[in-house]
């Protein structure tokens, strides 16, 4: 069953009030992936699967 429109609406205005209330000046962070490996073992009607995901996050100084 889907959601009612005022659930919706109300959905939409909180993320709304969440994007107008957060606060901007805080550090910029980028994300970059470095690596992604991913390992896979077949075992008759089931498949083990394991993905390891290498990050680096880079934090740029606020300036004031």
């Amino acid at each position: 069953m889907t959601d009612g429109l005022m659930r919706n609406l109300g959905s939409f205005v909180g993320h709304l009030w969440q994007a107008v209330s957060s606060d901007v000046t805080t550090e910029q962070t980028r994300r970059e992936e470095v690596k992604r490996t991913v390992e896979e073992k077949v075992d008759g009607a089931v498949t083990y699967r394991r993905t390891t995901i290498e990050e680096v996050e880079i934090r740029e100084e606020s300036r004031e």
